[in-house]
């Protein structure tokens, strides 16, 4: 119990969808991608960076779909610079 004889609210699990096989999980299982107001996009360790963010599943074969099928471009519609792919390829493994 909390202040004024209150039920201690329970934290609700923060799901997100991977942009690749559409899986659902919990944000924290997944890696974030963000592109904020300046263009620039970039992987979000943290999480809570400011910008738009899109989730992958951190296993080899999404990471591999997402490559082949440029799904960051279409997630963020822009063109997406191949050495954000890399830096992606690095944290995943």
């Amino acid at each position: 119990m909390t202040k004024n004889n209150q039920p201690q609210k329970q934290q609700k699990e923060k799901l997100r969808m991977c942009i690749v096989c559409r899986g659902q999980s919990d944000k924290r299982e997944l890696l974030r991608i963000v592109k904020n107001k300046a263009g620039e996009i970039f992987v979000d360790k943290t999480g809570k960076a400011n910008g738009r963010g899109a989730y992958v599943c951190k296993n080899k074969e999404c990471f591999e779909t997402l490559c082949k099928k440029k799904a960051l471009n279409r997630a963020f519609k822009c063109e997406v610079p191949q050495s954000v792919y890399e830096k992606i390829g690095e944290e995943i493994e």
